[in-house]
């Protein structure tokens, strides 16, 4: 536990820029694909401030653990992570998926959250990749 928790510290002591960076950029992400969810009618949050805790305080320092690890180990924790999210969310119902949705139709309604986890697992990797772009761009070839 003691070998994890020195990674984990030393994994999330990054430049604050790029913390607020990750902040900004899942906070918008978050938002579009909630809004895109309502639209066509998949899946919503239950309250529009959940993008804040599901995006930027579960999904950030998430995010900054698996920074760095190949593309396939941040999707499969990523997929853990997500899973858990996934499942919470229709079990307490802060999430609401539509009835007969695009994704109930092409995979069957005892698989949206599933789906849905594997979908979503991919924010990790593919945002550690932007964001990283991004922060280099924005602080001209710093490291976070």
């Amino acid at each position: 536990m003691k070998e994890f928790l020195a990674w984990a510290k030393q994994k999330l002591n990054v430049d604050k820029r790029l913390i607020a960076l990750y902040c900004v950029v899942y906070f918008l992400w978050g938002l579009g694909m909630n809004q895109f969810g309502i639209e066509v009618e998949i899946a919503r949050f239950t309250y529009w401030w959940q993008v804040i805790t599901c995006y930027i305080l579960y999904m950030v320092p998430i995010s900054l653990l698996l920074r760095g690890l190949p593309f396939h180990t941040q999707y499969a924790y990523g997929l853990i992570a997500m899973g858990l999210l996934e499942f919470g969310g229709y079990v307490l119902g802060t999430s609401y998926a539509y009835p007969n949705n695009i994704i109930d139709q092409l995979f069957t309604e005892r698989n949206f959250a599933l789906g849905m986890a594997l979908f979503f697992a991919l924010y990790f990797p593919l945002g550690n990749w932007a964001v990283g772009k991004l922060y280099r761009f924005i602080f001209k070839g710093q490291t976070g």
